[in-house]
């Protein structure tokens, strides 16, 4: 049996509604993946790739523009079958962040990448680079001007009340296959106005993305730091490892961990090795879904 689940970030969302369509088509586009043979692997490169290429998002096109006013973007991908994965961060113009993850995971003897050597790798393996002008959009623009003229670094769903259609997110997917191998993606264009070469826990193995065989598969968004500090995806693992419980109770616990320890601010999404769909927040709202074999996709 396989399971998908994918998430556009949480937080404060206004007009839920504008992403049921975005969401929906692509957790059809991953069930017939899946249905197909494809591996989990493969279909959450997908998905993600689909929520890159969707300006809705905070990944990819349409990703939040740091404090030089520029993409700077980070992902990850982890291969649950033998803990294999790969990651990025701080890299310019690659269409696809998540497609150079999965390739510094199987063509090169590394797992993290950064910057301008990420960026040199891409080059050599032909991933896909597109102008600046791709990435940026006008509400993007409008978001830093906000941040900048309060000083401030915020994450992208920070808007208040009478702002709508601000929230945008990281994004991120989980799945099982038909073999029983679990794998997890996640994407992100970080913080408005951020500095200092500044990473959160997107690209973190263990924080913000992880997947096991034995156990699940795990995508988080959020307040990054926070999950850093609990390295909140292995701790989710952990849990139902050692307490023997399926994805729904496993995600929930690792939420009520996160608000323990750090007041932490985030979701997650979760299947386990069941093929069990779970997911948890501590904020407003996330936006999610999520499909299994013999269902139709569900928008939450």
């Amino acid at each position: 049996m396989y399971s998908l689940m994918i998430h556009g970030g949480a937080g404060a969302i206004h007009e839920k509604q504008d992403y049921k369509d975005s969401i929906e088509g692509i957790l059809a586009h991953g069930a017939k993946l899946l249905e197909s043979g494809e591996s989990a692997l493969t279909a959450v490169e997908a998905c993600v790739s689909m929520l890159e290429d969707d300006p809705l998002y905070n990944a990819g096109k349409g990703s939040v523009l740091n404090a030089d006013g520029k993409v700077e973007m980070d992902a990850a991908i982890m291969n649950g079958a033998h803990l294999e994965a790969g990651a990025i961060a701080g890299v310019t113009n690659i269409k696809n962040p998540i497609q150079l993850a999965r390739k510094v995971m199987e063509e090169s003897k590394h797992v993290f990448l950064i910057g301008e050597g990420a960026n040199q790798f891409a080059k050599s393996t032909e991933a896909k680079i597109q102008d600046d002008e791709y990435f940026i959009i006008p509400k993007r623009v409008e978001q830093l001007e906000k941040a900048r003229k309060n000083s401030s670094m915020t994450l992208d769903h920070d808007a208040p009340e009478g702002n709508t259609n601000e929230k945008f997110g990281t994004v991120g997917a989980v799945a099982r296959d038909l073999d029983g191998n679990l794998a997890a993606a996640t994407s992100t264009g970080g913080l408005v106005n951020k500095k200092f070469g500044r990473v959160g826990d997107s690209p973190i193995v263990g924080s913000g993305v992880y997947a096991d065989n034995e156990t699940c598969a795990v995508s988080a968004t959020g307040f990054g730091e926070h999950f850093l500090r609990t390295a909140l995806a292995k701790e989710i693992s952990s849990i139902i490892a050692y307490q023997k419980v399926a994805a729904p109770e496993a995600a929930q616990l690792g939420i009520d961990y996160l608000v323990r320890k750090v007041e932490g601010l985030g979701g997650v999404i979760v299947i386990d090795a069941d093929g069990n769909c779970g997911d948890a927040i501590s904020t407003p709202d996330m936006i999610r879904g999520s499909v299994r074999e013999g269902s139709d996709p569900q928008f939450r």
